[in-house]
């Protein structure tokens, strides 16, 4: 069944990749930020939908989930148009061998495997000249979810034409999860649904502008970092400038703070664990020659440990007050947790370098080390083994455009690499919790 799965989807491609790629160029001229993201949300409903395929809305009203193949006994049946509005035609009559209607399983009688995108945009200036560029001031696909989206559509689109005539091994759950930009992440909000429940296996790609199109990169264990973010506000009485002594030197104690609290993280903590504290906002005062009464700064705290993330807030606010004391200011902390570090299972990454060398050209696989960039695909984690693939995205010997720039932008044959790759990788876990069942 396999070698027929992956031919058909190679076939549906031939056909309707350019429909993806029109795609992915309709969502990055729209984009939208975390839990805003309805119009996404009612595009993808549409497009499953016409294809006969019901999807889920998720609680929040932006995201939401679909079932392809059989669905298990214990499975309760729901209506599909929940949350979504008339337009949008949620309801269809769906062919044999795909899912219709349902809600998450505890113990389902089938394998099920999900596939994830992330569907947000971040608060980033598009600053490129395309004809798809951003038309929202100020907001841009910066980070290729416009290119995750597209890719586990085609995931879907591509595995229902299958399945009416050839059933699969079990259900892929396709999940288009919204604000993964934000902290702590709309992976909680999927969880929160129960829509992980009766899921074995959890995978996705992220787009990687370091690697060429057609490549995929693989690492087992840990692949990205624990991301929080911190914000220390000190306020004082205020006063002149010229009378410092009669005070709180409000500024000069924020800025010992900014430069002392990362040093000091760095000599308190194993230094394997590259523990990062970067400052990205500091704000304090008017004029040049009074002392304000309030200021703040904020950052973020990365690190590729998993004991060290556990351990940071605590570090983080004694030592912050530590070094403001001697100035008398009054220290206010906000710690914000994000996402632990994506630790791949060593399983799902051989399902993966199985899966690039049998669908993708000869020499696709690379080897990949552990980014400082934090992933919220880190939650679903803790519940399911799974991976986190990095999916290449750079024009060979082109430019390499960074992340969360508004210059970023991607070799849209990347889409297609990525919808082959992840439904090789999607029928390969099936087949294999099958056995098992």
């Amino acid at each position: 069944m396999m070698a027929n799965a992956t031919e058909a989807v190679a076939s549906w491609l031939n056909q309707h990749e350019s429909e993806l790629v029109a795609f992915r160029r309709d969502l990055h001229s729209h984009p939208e930020l975390g839990r805003q993201e309805h119009r996404t949300t009612r595009a993808i409903a549409a497009r499953l939908s016409a294809a006969g395929l019901a999807p889920h809305p998720l609680p929040a009203g932006t995201g939401l989930w679909c079932d392809i193949g059989p669905i298990g006994r214990d499975t309760t049946a729901t209506t599909a148009t929940t949350a979504m509005t008339a337009t949008t035609a949620m309801t269809a009559t769906t062919s044999p061998g795909v899912a219709s209607t349902g809600t998450a399983s505890d113990r389902p009688d089938v394998p099920m495997v999900m596939v994830r995108a992330d569907i947000d945009a971040l608060p980033v200036l598009d600053v490129k000249d395309v004809p798809y560029g951003s038309t929202v001031p100020g907001v841009c696909h910066a980070c290729g979810h416009d290119v995750h989206t597209a890719v586990v559509l085609g995931v879907g689109l591509a595995l229902a034409a299958f399945a009416r005539a050839n059933p699969l091994a079990g259900t892929v759950r396709l999940v288009f999860q919204p604000a993964e930009e934000t902290m702590p992440g709309g992976a909680l909000d999927v969880i929160d649904a129960g829509v992980l429940k009766s899921v074995s296996t959890v995978m996705a790609v992220h787009c990687d502008p370091s690697l060429d199109v057609g490549t995929i990169g693989l690492r087992a264990g840990p692949i990205t970092s624990a991301a929080d973010s911190v914000r220390v506000t000190l306020s004082g009485p205020g006063g002149h400038t010229s009378r410092p002594q009669n005070t709180v030197d409000l500024i000069y104690a924020l800025s010992r703070l900014a430069v002392e609290l990362p040093a000091a993280l760095s000599r308190l903590v194993d230094p394997r664990s590259s523990l990062s504290l970067v400052w990205g906002h500091v704000e304090a005062g008017t004029v040049a020659n009074a002392i304000p009464r309030a200021g703040s700064i904020a950052g973020t705290v990365r690190t590729l440990s998993r004991d060290t993330w556990e351990d940071v807030p605590a570090l983080v606010r004694r030592l912050a007050e530590q070094i403001v004391a001697p100035y008398g200011a009054d220290l206010a902390l906000e710690y914000r947790r994000g996402v632990p570090p994506v630790v791949n299972s060593i399983e799902t990454i051989e399902l993966f370098r199985t899966a690039v060398h049998r669908v993708l050209a000869p020499g696709a696989e690379m080897s990949v080390t552990q980014s400082l960039g934090g992933e919220d695909f880190a939650w679903y984690l803790d519940h399911v083994p799974g991976a986190l693939a990095r999916l290449g995205t750079r024009i060979p010997e082109g430019p390499t455009y960074d992340l969360h720039q508004g210059s970023f932008d991607v070799d849209e044959a990347a889409i297609g690499i990525g919808v082959r790759f992840l439904a090789a990788s999607a029928l390969q876990a099936l087949e294999r919790a099958a056995a098992s069942f």
